[in-house]
């Protein structure tokens, strides 16, 4: 059950990922998809903010990974870098810690990923339109999917 959802503003951006964001429980993996510039960091800060984070967030391409406290903990890595190595960063302890975790450019780690997950794809439109296409794999993100069009 794939599900689109078009959003017309950065604004309208950061309501889609908190209202997201007020669904996520412990332990949910999020991967983001989409060319440079597509909007994965700005839908990561509207997680954030949702979730109650205050601290500035931003993409951690240099460092890989960065996390986050709040309602719950936070784990935003960006793998882009990893393309060509073989890194182990301990993703069990990641994915199925108490933390919610947001993966950029996971198709480069897809081996890894845990089988359930929202797997997120953004698609720029226009330079404030965007497509976001949810993909859901595994009962708990139909579910969570099906709340987010409530």
């Amino acid at each position: 059950m794939t599900m689109e959802i078009m959003v017309a503003s950065l604004e309208e951006t950061t309501e889609l990922a908190m209202k997201l964001a007020d669904l996520l429980e412990s332990g949910d993996v999020l991967t983001l998809e989409g060319d440079l510039g597509a909007g994965k960091t700005t839908f990561t800060q509207g997680i954030a903010k949702g979730l109650g984070i205050t601290r500035t967030v931003n993409s951690p391409t240099f460092t890989i990974m960065k996390q986050y406290e709040g309602r719950l903990p936070l784990n935003h890595l960006d793998v882009y870098r990893l393309a060509d190595g073989e890194e182990d960063l301990g993703y069990d302890e990641l994915f199925y810690g108490d933390a919610v975790s947001i993966i950029e450019w996971a198709h480069l780690i897809e081996p890894d990923l845990p089988a359930d997950r929202l797997a997120i794809e953004i698609k720029r439109i226009d330079d404030n339109k965007r497509k976001f296409i949810l993909i859901p794999f595994g009962k708990r993100y139909e579910l969570l999917c099906e709340e987010l069009k409530k």
